[in-house]
């Protein structure tokens, strides 16, 4: 592909997700970002196929970057799933018997 055409693209990427996540209200990050796993996984997949191609030394180098990108977004996602679950469930307390 023309490397302005590549550029195009992802600079339109960035403005379209920009404007997304500035458009969610403070209450419905951390459900969103919940269900975005998946789509992390997703773009993991990508990262590794496009790093593991022999397409050029630069190709690789930035799917290099885009995998580490991604496990830290997909690790950080599940993180904040599993503490905003935490806060809704409840606590056993243990009772203590008399003898």
């Amino acid at each position: 592909m023309n490397f302005l055409i590549l550029l195009t693209l992802f600079t339109l990427a960035v403005f379209l997700g920009i404007e997304l996540i500035s458009k969610v209200p403070p209450t419905l990050h951390t459900p969103l970002m919940s269900g975005s796993n998946a789509i992390s996984g997703i773009t993991l997949l990508g990262a590794l196929v496009s790093a593991g191609n022999d397409y050029s030394t630069l190709a690789t180098w930035l799917g290099f970057g885009a995998v580490t990108l991604a496990t830290i977004n997909a690790v950080g996602g599940f993180l904040v799933t599993h503490r905003m679950l935490a806060m809704f469930s409840t606590k056993k307390t243990t009772k203590k018997t008399a003898k």
